[in-house]
């Protein structure tokens, strides 16, 4: 064993290897992106229940991502600090209080009070003990397995969200998803003394509490500024900017005030490394190429899938009309494929090198994100739909299959739950931008597609598209063509004019989704340049334990 090896006991009892372990871990990435898969069709039912509108419900999705993203690093730290069983079981405790606010949430600041704050936080504790137990747990063969389990239960997850939140959304209540959350957890608690703790060598390290302040205000500002960036426009100030230094917009000036506190941050934890302090995250990992290389992988890949999942249901409920139920079945496709793919991955690499397999992914994404803006279409073409949805879910498979393990695979022993925080705060943090991105992208789409249409349409007045163009200059909210009508309707215009207005939304619903896909595949393609520091050459198979123990006594 590797000196840096050192600090993780041996798996289980025996030395056969124990798998109790990982059913319990599996369960926690099972809950973890259970709900934010199968939120992702009920955005029109959370509207209604709240009397809100799709932008608010953007934003606390986005939340939900961005406050994981804030806390990943510190919630590993924590981790390396009081022990990482101790952590995800602290971790998971928040997490059902989170569930258990939000499904009896009155209102909307409840709901991301439970939702975005208390889950967030929760996993942004659970999710870098999660990979460094199972790297614990595991050695050989049977951790590579491991890390295969857990990416193929997050397509299960993702897989199995859309579906189940569309029943309850439909049949009972979205708060159902909640509740069932609060028993699964309860669940891995009742199972969590047969995960296997790191044994600490060395002292124990000290929180840095300047460095996550930093990095959390820094990522937070960043994503609010791509968020709010539909409302107040990215550099001409919109009419709901609430303020317009020098003239442009406040979005420009966020998000370089983040980016301002991000390299504060590096270099705070540059001044904490020489003067011998623990530093939130050494930054000698970050020069570990093939890491680097992981990291933004992730990024990029929930990036697309996420800001995707925000924008398909839009198409498939405030379109085409179907309810949640009917939703997740259409999406079904990419999550099965997703599953499948996420599972066959590890015999991949063993024929194949990882940089190519993930360069596939990345590929395959592209192509999917191009077929699916062939079918946005006033009609659903289900076959078309179906198959572009498995192609992004092979795509998606492809790349989780392989990322985890390599970010993990590239430090010992001692670096794995900072490696671990750096993992999901990628991850967590392309999914926050995705939604934030692609939202901004479709909704500032659709405000500028909808009064460049109706200000050319002849069967609508200039002083109507005057007042229309004055009503939404602050943007536009995505809503049914119905909706659209009745808003017309209660605005006093007459019938061929109502008519004419719907008929031009809804033109520019199409038009702003398919932008938003187009931007989903130009991110895969640009993302292909960051694959070139993973490893190019086929994994060898390492010996399993328990079958050199066995031909020992052959």
């Amino acid at each position: 064993m590797a000196a840096g090896d050192s600090e993780v006991t041996e798996a289980g009892p025996t030395r056969r290897t124990n798998w109790l372990p990982l059913v319990a871990l599996a369960i926690a990435q099972f809950v973890m992106v259970l709900d934010q898969s199968a939120m992702n069709v009920s955005i029109s039912a959370l509207v209604a229940d709240f009397d809100t509108s799709v932008t608010t419900i953007q934003a606390v999705i986005t939340l939900y991502c961005l406050v994981m993203a804030m806390f990943m690093l510190t919630g590993g730290k924590i981790g390396d600090i009081i022990g990482r069983r101790r952590t995800f079981v602290i971790g998971l405790i928040i997490y059902a209080a989170g569930s258990a606010v939000t499904a009896l949430a009155p209102s909307v600041a409840i709901l991301a009070l439970g939702w975005s704050v208390l889950e967030g936080i929760g996993a942004a504790l659970v999710l870098p003990a999660l990979v460094a137990l199972i790297a614990g747990n595991f050695e050989g063969a049977s951790r590579k397995v491991a890390y295969a389990v857990i990416g193929g239960v997050a397509g299960a997850g993702i897989a199995v969200g859309p579906i189940l939140g569309g029943w309850a959304t439909t049949e009972y209540s979205w708060r159902i998803i909640f509740a069932g959350e609060v028993l699964l957890v309860a669940l891995i608690l009742a199972m969590t003394p047969k995960v296997v703790d790191a044994v600490r060598t060395g002292p124990v390290p000290r929180l840095d509490v300047v460095g996550s302040i930093l990095s959390a205000a820094g990522l937070g500002l960043v994503v609010l500024g791509v968020l709010q960036s539909s409302t107040w426009g990215w550099i001409r100030p919109e009419v709901d900017s609430p303020v317009t230094p020098f003239g442009f917009s406040l979005t420009v000036f966020v998000i370089t005030l983040g980016g301002v506190l991000l390299w504060s941050f590096v270099a705070w934890q540059g001044r904490r490394e020489r003067t011998g302090r623990d530093p939130l995250v050494h930054l000698a990992l970050l020069k570990i190429a093939p890491l680097r290389s992981g990291l933004f992988g992730l990024f990029s890949q929930n990036l697309i899938l996420m800001g995707v999942f925000f924008t398909i249901p839009l198409y498939l409920q405030l379109v085409i009309g179907l309810d949640a139920l009917e939703t997740g079945l259409k999406m079904l496709p990419v999550s099965i494929a997703m599953f499948l793919a996420s599972a066959a991955g590890s015999r991949l690499s063993g024929r194949y090198p990882i940089r190519s397999i993930v360069r596939v992914g990345l590929a395959t994404s592209m192509v999917a994100a191009v077929m699916l803006l062939a079918t946005i279409e006033p009609e659903l073409d289900d076959s078309s739909f179906a198959w572009s949805m498995a192609v992004l879910g092979v795509g998606m498979g492809l790349i989780a299959s392989q990322l985890g393990n390599v970010v993990q695979s590239s430090v010992d022993a001692s670096g794995r739950g900072e490696a671990g925080g750096l993992q999901f705060t990628g991850q967590q943090l392309g999914s926050s931008l995705g939604v934030a991105l692609l939202g901004a992208i479709v909704l500032s789409g659709l405000t500028a597609g909808f009064v460049s249409t109706i200000s050319s349409d002849e069967r609508i007045s200039s002083a109507v598209s005057d007042q229309v163009g004055v009503a939404i200059g602050s943007g536009i909210d995505f809503m049914s063509a119905d909706q659209a009508r009745t808003a017309a309707q209660e605005a006093g215009l007459d019938e061929p004019t109502t008519q004419a207005l719907v008929e031009d939304y809804e033109s520019a619903q199409l038009r702003a989704l398919k932008v938003g896909l187009l931007a989903a595949a130009l991110l895969a393609l640009l993302s292909l340049a960051s694959t070139r520091d993973l490893p190019h050459g086929a994994v060898r198979k390492e010996p399993d334990p328990d079958e050199t123990e066995a031909g020992r006594h052959a």
